[in-house]
């Protein structure tokens, strides 16, 4: 894949597991990108092969984290310039203009080491562009010599050493197929969320259970303006309370002490000895 006239050649970056119903859309829209690599954890669909077929450098790896893998990719690209997209996300028209028109004129000019744009999120119907969802930007293209991606897993983000520009262009993202896929992934992440925080020396307390869910809450749907989206709104402020206290609930759980060993009640247990 080749971008005309551009002074910088970019590296798109995809990290991909089973994602072959949706990572279609997201590679048409990178068609301009230099490079195109996907960073594939032993899909069982067909990712690999469709992602082989649109021109994408697919290279197969174990799943080490979202921080790790997404490290992985944009050291393993070929060009400086690296633009880090999900397989359930896809640049929109104006973003990709704005792109494909600072590879011409020169990325990094004016001394950004990296480049910001608002992300979109489309949930059962609705663009949401309300509560703590949007602008939600996303730092994802950016000079890998100035940025890295840090974090803690789930929740990656690049750190960049120097100055970031701004993009107007949205960020399209298409998370969830069914309800039942959100609440998994939250089950999921507040999991990870959890063991991260117990190994980092974090622990929990009452105030983590019980008020800052409510903190949560009121901050998407009164102080960002969730209940302007209807019932989504209300619902995603209830989600948004809910991941919290359950992440707290999970990290209460990990420096519970263990449960002693299980005995029978008193009375109840079976004799070892032989009837007569």
């Amino acid at each position: 894949m080749s971008a005309p006239a551009a002074r910088y050649p970019i590296s798109a970056c995809i990290v991909a597991m089973d994602e072959e119903q949706r990572l279609g859309a997201c590679l048409d829209a990178l068609d301009f990108c230099d490079e195109v690599l996907v960073v594939d954890s032993h899909s069982s669909d067909g990712t690999r092969e469709l992602a082989a077929a649109r021109g994408a450098r697919v290279i197969e790896r174990d799943w080490p984290g979202h921080v790790a893998q997404k490290e992985f990719a944009i050291r393993a690209a070929r060009h400086e310039w690296v633009l880090c997209v999900d397989a359930d996300e896809v640049l929109s028209g104006p973003l990709r203009d704005e792109i494909l028109a600072l590879a011409r004129a020169g990325l990094g000019t004016g001394g950004a080491a990296g480049y910001d744009f608002p992300r979109c999120t489309y949930y059962f119907g609705r663009w949401i562009r309300h509560g703590t969802w949007y602008p939600d930007r996303q730092l994802r293209l950016f000079d890998r010599r100035r940025g890295r991606w840090g974090g803690h897993d789930p929740h990656d983000r690049v750190e960049l050493v120097g100055p970031r520009a701004s993009l107007s262009g949205e960020l399209l993202h298409w998370p969830y197929r069914e309800l039942s896929e959100h609440l998994q992934t939250i089950d999921g992440y507040t999991t990870t969320m959890a063991r991260g925080l117990f190994e980092r020396g974090r622990r929990a307390s009452a105030f983590d259970l019980w008020l800052r869910p409510l903190v949560r809450f009121l901050r998407f749907y009164v102080l960002k303006l969730g209940f302007l989206e209807g019932w989504r709104g209300l619902w995603l402020a209830c989600v948004a309370a809910h991941y919290v206290r359950l992440k707290y609930a999970k990290l209460l759980l990990l420096q519970s002490p263990p449960p002693p060993p299980h005995r029978a009640a008193p009375g109840t247990e079976l004799s070892s000895r032989r009837a007569p």
